[in-house]
């Protein structure tokens, strides 16, 4: 995609969500980062239906450290991986006490030596709780960013690299969020939805998918 084309791209998708935020539910940056962890391989909507309890109850890492394994496993139950998210998100918390004073740190580095922490999961929470202008690649991104020709590539991080490089003020803040949100509603993995999508004509995709056949009712003589 061209740059000039890219400008265009991230202008229709600003015009359209001025102020894109994540869908996950959180109410300080530890919590998000518990959320973002969660959120692996799972939906938001899962996620927060499991976190809502939770985070009424849970705020920091000394209090998540107090609840336990065992009892954080009785409120993400039905969360995919949950035993395994379970021992992490204990151990991230053990790991904030220890190391930055409870509190989560706003670098990269520090956030992917903490427990279940990779690189999209702290780029997440730069970007969400910091303002960094981080390029969360998940599902949703890689494939709008590869089927769009907006930043092709053969993995996460090349699809991340690309985007970095190409993504222009005043666009980069939430270039991510748009990508998200783009990918899980309209330019979805099956079928795209074309016919109502806002940068249609800057997408190279073919064949473009039509809008659902409306059925005329019957009429009765």
């Amino acid at each position: 995609m061209k740059r000039a084309d890219i400008f265009e791209f991230f202008s229709r998708l600003a015009e359209a969500n001025p102020d894109p935020v994540t869908e996950l539910e959180f109410s300080n940056h530890f919590q998000l980062l518990v959320a973002v962890v969660l959120s692996a391989q799972s939906t938001d909507v899962g996620v927060n239906k499991a976190t809502r309890a939770l985070f009424d109850e849970v705020r920091t890492p000394a209090e998540m450290v107090a609840l336990g394994e065992a009892g954080l496993k009785q409120h993400i139950k039905t969360i995919g991986l949950f035993n395994t998210k379970a021992k992490n998100v204990i151990a991230l918390s053990q790991a904030l006490i220890v190391h930055h004073d409870g509190e989560v740190p706003h670098d990269r580095g520090a956030l992917v030596a903490l427990p279940g922490v990779g690189r999209k999961t702290a780029n997440v929470v730069m970007n969400c709780a910091f303002g960094a202008e981080t390029f969360a690649v998940d599902t949703h991104v890689f494939r709008v960013a590869n089927r769009t020709k907006l930043a092709p590539g053969k993995t996460p991080e090349a699809v991340e690299a690309k985007l970095d490089k190409l993504v222009p003020p005043p666009f980069r803040r939430d270039a991510h969020h748009w990508l998200i949100l783009h990918g899980r509603y309209t330019c979805k993995a099956r079928t795209p939805e074309c016919w109502r999508c806002p940068v249609d004509d800057l997408c190279p995709y073919k064949p473009k998918t039509p809008p659902p056949r409306t059925t005329t009712p019957k009429t009765v003589a």
